[in-house]
């Protein structure tokens, strides 16, 4: 993925035409905060690959991690070399998972989004430790996505779509959509910084409703730079009442850091930390000084002025199969042990699902499927 920098920045978000609520906690988290955040958060153990493809084809990405009784599940995307897929994958003990089958297909028509369909959890319990369920809306389970009619790795113009479903999200079966993108970068309304290409977006059910609306989505896309002469990645928000129509709803990007990628968010609130702290865990890559791309998090108590972490990367590239990348996170706290999916990316650009937790629980036995030179080169050897 060509979409962090060890020193970061914080984008200050000027105020659309909507008009946010008033805000009751100071604008920046405090350091000491920020501090026992990434102390809860932490993941040093890498237990490593979770899933992966079948073959050398296909490329695995972006899990997104639910719980539905005593079972857990895995949403996730492949790319084949005509566009991306959503899959569903389930779990007894978020180790060793199985995969079941496709959510978000391709459609030979002249659909909007026929060639592409990446899909992520919509309205999850979004509590720290919590239930981490896929909550319904109006009897409906939705997933945001981002979709275009261009075959190829994230090729022609990428916007974000809605599907839902009134089925279990447990159960294969094809979600349906709206029929339009609800957020494009054609729209006459776009901003700056989102004017190329839209890409991953999440959406939380906000109750309280700090922004005025129920249902926040964010999202990062690549636009025009006002200070540097190459585009780059960065976060925004949109808002909605209704889960089909969305507005965005900041001039400027909440998580801005000017150069490379800024990009994947994923949001929990951690009261057990401060009451009524947001923590926003996303990935950065292309910065000077760094290498790859990494996982790192933000904060916030009012959903739209974020303080950025400053010091160690949850998770970096440090392991054969993750040694390219080590990016785009999912978390989550069960029993006690937090657990951080990832895509791992090696040398070879082979893609899975990867996992470090909070405590040592062993190492996984799952890897790639070696490469076919590096199978020559093993019966060569094995012959000698």
């Amino acid at each position: 993925m060509k979409r962090l920098s060890l020193f970061c920045l914080l984008s200050v978000a000027l105020p659309g035409p909507q008009a946010a609520v008033a805000q009751t906690r100071p604008a920046v988290v405090p350091a000491g905060v920020m501090q026992r955040v990434y102390e809860e958060v932490k993941t040093p153990h890498k237990y490593g690959l979770v899933l992966v493809t079948d073959d050398n084809k296909r490329k695995m990405d972006c899990p997104s991690v639910f719980r539905k009784g005593k079972k857990w599940y895995m949403t996730y995307i492949i790319y084949d070399g005509r566009g991306y897929e959503t899959w569903l994958a389930q779990s007894k003990d978020l180790l060793k998972w199985d995969t079941k089958g496709k959510l978000l297909s391709f459609t030979d028509t002249t659909d909007w989004d026929t060639n592409q369909k990446a899909g992520y959890v919509a309205l999850q319990d979004h509590k720290w430790g919590g239930s981490y369920q896929w909550q319904p809306y109006q009897g409906k389970y939705w997933m945001s996505y981002f979709g275009g009619n261009s075959r190829g790795y994230e090729k022609g113009l990428l916007s974000i779509g809605m599907a839902y479903t009134s089925q279990a999200p447990t159960t294969v079966h094809a979600w349906q959509r709206l029929p339009a993108p609800v957020l494009k970068a054609t729209d006459p309304d776009v901003r700056w910084w989102e004017n190329h290409t839209i890409y991953k977006s999440s959406v939380i059910w906000d109750k309280q409703q700090q922004t005025g609306h129920p249902f926040v989505m964010y999202y990062n896309a690549n636009g025009d730079s006002l200070d540097t002469k190459r585009g780059a990645e960065r976060i925004g928000m949109a808002v909605s009442d209704d889960m089909v129509h969305w507005s965005r709803y900041l001039r400027n990007p909440v998580l801005n850091h000017h150069k490379g990628i800024t990009g994947d968010a994923y949001l929990q609130q951690l009261d057990g930390v401060d009451k009524g702290l947001w923590v926003m865990f996303y990935f950065g890559a292309f910065y000077p000084g760094v290498s790859g791309a990494v996982n790192r998090f933000a904060c916030s108590y009012d959903l739209q002025n974020w303080t950025d972490w400053t010091g160690q990367n949850l998770v970096e590239p440090s392991e054969p199969y993750d040694e390219l990348f080590a990016h785009k996170s999912f978390v989550v706290k069960h029993k006690g042990v937090v657990y951080h999916y990832y895509c791992a990316v090696n040398k070879a650009d082979q893609r899975g699902i990867a996992v470090a937790t909070s405590k040592d629980m062993g190492k996984s036995t799952v890897t790639f499927i070696a490469p076919p030179e590096k199978k020559k080169k093993e019966a060569k050897a094995a012959t000698n």
